[in-house]
Formats: C-alpha cells, sequence, structure tokens
C-alpha cells in the first residue's frame, strides 16, 4: 500500500507538472480572476476564465516557457477600493507591478512581502495611507520603487538600506515625517523625498543627491567643519627663491602660456565643429527619426491639475494597458510628419508596439475633441484601422493606433527600391478594394455625414488579409491645418476644397481617385513637380497609354482589362465638378466589378464600367484607344 500510494502521488505531481509547463499558470489565472473579482474598476479588463492568460489578458506578461506572470501592468485603468488580501500575493513569480494613476486606497497589503522576485514596484499617484511596513528586506531585489503621490504617513523605514539592488526611489508628495534615514545604498541613482514632512538633517550618505530632492521638507545639510585659514606661512626657502624670478620674465611666462592655451582652444573648436558638421550631414534623416516624445517641444515638464487628472481614454476591445507617463517615456520612431500632426512608432516598456498621433493645433474644446474622438473609435470594421485610444489636455493630445509592420501604401509604392518589393497587380487590387470599403463605410457613420477629410497613401495600410486599411480619419474638423494654402489644393486635395476643414465627401472620393492613379502609375501626387492627375489626363488625350501604367506591373500578363478599367474610374472620381463624381457605396461596387468583369468568359467590345465623360475604351487586347476627354 504504501509503494501504491508513493506511485499514486507521484503521477499526480507529474500531471501537474505536465499542466503547468504545457498548459498555462492556472494559479496565476485563479489569482487575477480573485482579485478583479473584488475590485471596483471603471475600465472594461479582458480577463475571462476562458481565455489564455498569457498572449490576450490586458497588461499581463508571462515568461517565455508560460509558467507564470512576470509582469502585471495596469495603469490608469480606474481601479478603486483596497488591494484584496491573497490575490497579487499568489503570483510568485511577479518582477514588476504597474498600479500607477488609479484611485487605489488603504494600506500596501502584508502579504506583499511574499512577492520576492519583485524587481520594479509603481504605486505612485493613488490613495494609498498609512505607514510603509518596517521590514521591506524581503524586496531584496528591487530596482525600481515609486510610491509618490500618495497619503503615505509615518517613518521612512531603515530597512530600505536591505534594498542594495535599488537604483530608483521615489516617496515625494506623501505625509511621511520623522528623520530621513542614513540609507547609504551605492547602487542608488535617483532618490526623491521632496513634499512630505521630514525634518532634522540630510545623513551624508545622501548629500550627493540635489537639494531639490529634499525640498518641501524642514530638513538641513549637516554643517561640514572647515579649517581655519593659517595667519602666517612659515619662511621657507623656495619662496625667497621664487621672489628672486624678475617681474619681466614672470610676465613673459604669463603671456606665452596664455598664447598657447589660446592656440589649443582655438584648434580644438575647429576640430570639433568640423567633426559635428560632418556628423550632422550624415545622420540629418537619422536624427528626424529616433526621439523621445519629451523632447518635443510640447513636452510635459511639470502637470498642471488638469493634465495630472486626465487619463488615456481606451475603447472597449482594446487590450494595451498603459498610461501617458508609459508614453512619453517610450522610444518613439518618427513615422511622418503631415497637415495635422506627427505620427510615431512608439516602443513601450511592456514590449508591445504602438503608433501614436501627436496633433498640433487643435481647434476645438474638450468636449467637442471627445465627441469627435468618440464617433472616430467606435467605428468597427476590418478596413478601417481602429483608434484603440485618445489623450486630451491642453498641451497634449494624442490618437493611439495599432502598428501595422508592413508600413503605409506610400512606402510600399515609394520607399527605396532596396528596401522594399515591388507590389504586383494583385496586391494593388486589394488594396484599392480594401480601401474604398473602409472609406465607404466612413461614410456611412454618423446618420451618414462623417468626412475622412485626408486620404492619401501614407493613410493607407495593410490588414491581416491584406487589403487596404483607411486610417487617420475624422481630424479635419478638429485640428487646423498647418500646411501652407497653396498646398492645401493640390496634391490629393479637391480643387473645390481651399480649407480642409470644409472636406466634404466627394472631396473624399477625388482623394480616392488620386490613389487609384497613384497604384495605377506607382507615381506621387507632385511628382517631378507635377500634378498626378493633369499628368495622367494629358496623356490620355495623347493616347501614350503605355506611359500610364507603372513599369512594374507591365510584365503581369492579361491584366490589361482591369487596369484599363480601373484608370476609368479613377478618372471618374476625379472629375472637377464635384456633382459628377461617383458616391463611394458605387465606388466599392465598381472596384469590386473590375476582377469579376475581367474573368467574364462572354466577349465584349467594350468595358461597361462607367466612364468620365468623353473617355472610352474599345477592350482590344494590348492596344487602347481613348476618345479626348472634355
Amino acid at each position: 500500500m504504501g509503494k501504491f500510494g508513493f506511485l499514486f502521488r507521484s503521477v499526480i505531481f507529474f500531471g501537474l507538472c505536465l499542466l503547468h509547463v504545457y498548459g498555462e499558470p492556472w494559479e496565476d489565472k485563479q489569482a487575477l480572476l480573485d482579485f478583479l473579482q473584488n475590485t471596483s474598476h471603471s475600465r472594461y479588463l479582458n480577463w475571462d476564465q476562458n481565455t489564455p492568460l498569457c498572449t490576450s489578458w490586458t497588461g499581463v506578461t508571462c515568461d517565455d516557457r508560460q509558467i507564470g506572470v512576470i509582469a502585471l501592468r495596469l495603469p490608469g485603468v480606474g481601479i478603486r477600493g483596497s488591494i484584496p488580501p491573497n490575490t497579487l500575493s499568489r503570483l510568485s513569480f511577479l518582477q514588476t507591478l504597474s498600479l500607477r494613476n488609479n484611485g487605489i486606497s488603504g494600506v500596501v497589503p502584508s502579504d506583499f512581502s511574499r512577492l520576492s522576485n519583485l524587481t520594479s514596484l509603481y504605486l505612485q499617484s493613488n490613495r494609498f495611507s498609512g505607514p510603509l511596513p518596517l521590514n521591506l528586506s524581503a524586496w531584496h531585489n528591487l530596482v525600481v520603487l515609486n510610491l509618490s503621490n500618495n497619503n503615505f504617513n509615518g517613518s521612512i523605514p531603515l530597512s530600505l538600506s536591505n534594498l542594495t539592488q535599488l537604483t530608483t526611489l521615489d516617496l515625494s508628495s506623501n505625509s511621511f515625517s520623522g528623520q530621513i534615514p542614513d540609507l547609504g545604498i551605492p547602487s542608488l541613482r535617483f532618490l526623491n523625498f521632496s513634499n512630505n514632512h521630514l525634518n532634522g538633517s540630510i545623513p551624508n550618505s545622501l548629500l550627493r543627491f540635489p537639494s531639490s530632492s529634499f525640498s518641501g521638507n524642514n530638513v538641513t545639510s549637516k554643517e561640514v567643519a572647515i579649517p581655519p585659514i593659517p595667519s602666517s606661512v612659515p619662511p621657507d626657502s623656495s619662496v625667497h627663491k621664487a621672489k628672486k624670478i624678475s617681474e619681466t620674465a614672470l610676465l613673459g611666462i604669463i603671456i606665452g602660456g596664455a598664447a598657447v592655451l589660446f592656440v589649443m582652444i582655438a584648434v580644438c573648436m575647429i576640430v570639433l565643429w568640423s567633426s559635428k558638421k560632418s556628423k550632422q550631414q550624415d545622420s540629418d534623416a537619422e536624427a528626424q527619426k529616433t526621439e523621445k516624445f519629451y523632447s518635443k517641444k510640447k513636452r510635459l515638464p511639470t502637470e498642471s491639475r488638469e493634465e495630472k487628472n486626465a487619463r488615456i481614454t481606451f475603447f472597449e476591445g482594446s487590450n494595451m494597458a498603459f498610461d501617458l507617463e508609459d508614453l512619453l517615456r517610450a522610444s518613439a520612431e518618427v513615422l511622418g510628419k503631415g497637415m495635422f500632426g506627427t505620427t510615431y512608432k512608439a516602443a513601450l516598456e511592456d514590449s508591445n508596439t504602438v503608433v501614436v498621433k501627436r496633433l498640433k493645433e487643435v481647434s476645438v474644446g474638450k468636449r467637442e475633441y471627445e465627441q469627435q474622438m468618440e464617433i472616430v473609435g467606435n467605428i468597427k470594421h476590418e478596413n478601417v484601422a481602429a483608434l484603440r485610444a485618445y489623450y486630451y489636455s491642453k498641451d497634449e493630445n494624442l490618437m493611439v493606433y495599432d502598428y501595422f509592420r508592413q508600413g503605409s501604401l506610400s512606402t510600399m509604392l515609394h520607399g527605396k527600391k532596396e528596401n522594399r518589393l515591388p507590389l504586383d497587380w494583385e496586391t494593388r487590387l486589394k488594396i484599392a478594394i480594401g480601401a474604398a470599403r473602409g472609406l465607404a463605410h466612413i461614410h456611412s457613420q454618423n446618420g451618414g455625414k462623417l468626412v475622412h477629410g485626408n486620404i492619401k497613401s501614407s493613410n493607407i495600410f495593410l490588414n491581416p488579409q491584406n487589403y487596404g486599411c483607411v486610417s487617420d480619419l475624422g481630424l479635419a474638423t478638429i485640428v487646423t491645418p498647418t500646411v501652407p494654402p497653396i498646398q492645401r489644393i493640390i496634391g490629393y486635395r479637391a480643387p473645390e476644397i481651399t480649407d480642409s476643414r470644409k472636406a466634404t465627401q466627394l472631396s473624399d472620393v477625388y482623394s480616392f481617385g488620386v490613389l487609384i492613379l497613384e497604384l495605377l502609375t506607382g507615381k506621387t501626387p507632385l511628382g517631378e513637380g507635377t500634378h498626378l492627375v493633369k499628368w495622367v489626363y494629358s496623356v490620355v488625350r495623347e493616347e501614350w497609354t503605355a506611359e500610364v501604367f507603372d513599369v512594374e506591373l507591365l510584365k503581369f500578363p492579361n491584366i490589361e482589362e482591369e487596369m484599363v478599367t480601373m484608370l476609368q474610374l479613377g478618372m471618374a472620381c476625379t472629375e472637377r465638378v464635384p456633382e459628377k463624381r461617383p458616391k463611394m457605396s458605387d465606388v466599392v461596387k465598381m472596384v469590386e466589378d473590375i476582377r469579376r468583369e475581367s474573368t467574364d468568359t462572354h466577349p465584349s467590345s467594350e468595358v461597361s464600367t462607367p466612364t468620365p465623360t468623353g473617355l472610352s475604351h474599345t477592350g482590344e487586347t494590348g492596344s487602347s484607344t481613348y476618345v479626348t476627354p472634355q
């Protein structure tokens, strides 16, 4: 019986190990569900028993083998009340815990001492109160501890000195009292005890930190005794010898030394200037690409009360978890600078990558801005890039999207040839179909009155099915454009629109027509100083058909009919008179019919797709004939 019992327990233990290694950390999953069920939170979290913890839960990161949760980041999700005991403390593998910018109250749970693997703890900007645990030695692996902007009181425990790995300690803006302990942590690089009720003198081990680290307290620096300066110097033979140097010789030495020093400084400045100029010329383009958000002119050096209370608003279905502080700290690569602002690729600390649109010159108030964001954010369509979140304050206005790894259509068409693959006709057709569907869906929203206002190839991406996906909509009415007026009526802009804030659905159709011509020709709308629409019309007028299409498309057989029909559709959309342009709902049918018509086995002398005034096509393979447009 004893052997059988031992064997049975061994099998059970081995089975549990297999489930733990090859399944998911079900104990951590249950701990998080217990935490969720016992807390109040204003933002929806997609935590569900039936979904995989490590790959889909908002704010949760597991280790590579999915043995346990190593990071939990829930900043600004509206958590209220105290942390339920015996919930988060069960995450035995947890290394990073970020609950900042919520409304959590009460004391730090005593069972947090079980989190012995913690390296980063972010609890700032909550409503925590009470004293800190006297014994913090269990957090011996802690590197970052931020408890600022809470209501903690009592003394700062001396046990902090046992956290020998600590590099960042922020206890500012609390109600700590008593004297500052002599921490003596050599690894400490950042310290902030400001705005508390501390008194006494600053320990010698902390004098290396700036005075701002202790401002807002009643503390003083320890006075360092300075030995008195002797009233007289004992006679020395070297002094007498020095006196023997003539004043003329001394003056010569001084002048000569100054001249040598001046020459050395001049040489160094010339070398440095030359080096700097050379480096600047070599890296101007690169310098435009990588930067920090907070290095921009509109960084938030000190948050106002409004900005401090502002939160990033996430839309339902988003599995992202970050706040403004995360974005300001993120490494950012500039993807493009357009009429309404700058677009960044931002790499967050949790290894997620997002696209952030930083708006310029928002011309409406908070209420109107939020109303427009709600309209845009609630659009759910496979051919419209989903707005995941937005942020509003007087100084910062941000929009957050998913990151498309393939880049924009503009990059695919016009990027450096060595860095891109030629787009085949099948891909271009799917891009046009998807973009048309997305734009038509946009036009159907808000009672059929919504306008995109900024259709261009840099705002078109590929969805997972490689169909076009429209992004960056809804800004024309809330942002004052920063492009000079002369440039507003060229390129993608319909000729009747001189102010982007007065864009219409028919001007969107015009811009989509330019996009079609861009797909067909491979040329930019203002390439080489030539307006693309005017150039296409002039080529058609002179019947130089072969010159219209991108040379990269000419190597694909049996697509002439489709390209010609697409050309006719592009010209129909770019009619000068707005009323002659088709609606986007009709454009969708036309562009979808292009592939169906080309596969029709019945002979036809003419393409049946509607054409712009005076334009026709005979349908003869290899020899297209056009009537000059009127």
